[in-house]
């Protein structure tokens, strides 16, 4: 079964043209690497992007130059082009970063009763967090927005929201005008990937009050 819930075309060009920030171009590429309909969306953009390339005029650059293109390159190689690999299984963009080979032996920490929290280490230049959340089955995020930017892939499991069903290997790219309450199904936990660009604006009083101790 394909995922019903893809990228937002924005975040696919920005992906292919490398100006995706750290935190989101692993979520994006782990999504890529299980959805056929984006990585031919990705692909497409790459081969626009190189298009337009060959049409510019070619212009001098000095050796400094040259290094630091190079160099960039290399940190964002990890990322790029994933190769497809079928749901269930860690996305390889993310497997990369975790110090184990499944979510069971990670050390989660818990936040809240039925929520837990790992933290994905990125390199120190990246900008963004980076977080495997774990909500318990039947359990509900409060209501809530966020301060920019933030992408959610569903690793495990599947949760409601007003938007429709997310299921194993969906995202929810949302931007700061979107506010949600997920629920959880009751039949599993979930576990999601989640980028984010500020921290999360709750509606509820005793959120907000929660929210320096839970981190997000």
């Amino acid at each position: 079964m394909k995922p019903n819930h893809h990228l937002d075309e924005s975040t696919l060009l920005a992906y292919a043209a490398g100006t995706l920030e750290e935190a989101f171009s692993i979520v994006a590429a782990s999504h890529i690497a299980v959805c056929s309909e984006c990585r031919a969306a990705a692909r497409a953009a790459e081969a626009m992007g190189g298009e337009l390339m060959e049409q510019m005029a070619e212009t001098a650059i000095s050796s400094s130059c040259r290094a630091r293109t190079f160099a960039a390159l290399e940190q964002a190689g990890l990322y790029r082009l994933p190769l497809a690999q079928p749901r269930g299984t860690v996305p390889r963009p993310l497997a990369a970063l975790l110090p184990v080979t499944h979510f069971d032996g990670l050390a989660w920490k818990r936040k809240a009763p039925g929520v837990a929290m790992f933290d994905v280490k990125l390199p120190t230049y990246a900008r963004g967090q980076l977080r495997l959340l774990r909500i318990g089955a039947g359990r509900a995020m409060p209501e809530h927005g966020h301060g920019g930017e933030e992408i959610t892939l569903v690793l495990k499991g599947a949760y409601r929201d007003h938007m429709g069903r997310f299921a194993q290997g969906d995202v929810a790219d949302l931007d700061e005008e979107i506010e949600h309450k997920p629920v959880v199904e009751q039949d599993a936990d979930c576990i999601c990937l989640v980028a984010t660009e500020r921290p999360t604006r709750f509606k509820s009083l005793a959120a907000r009050l929660m929210q320096p101790f839970i981190g997000i």
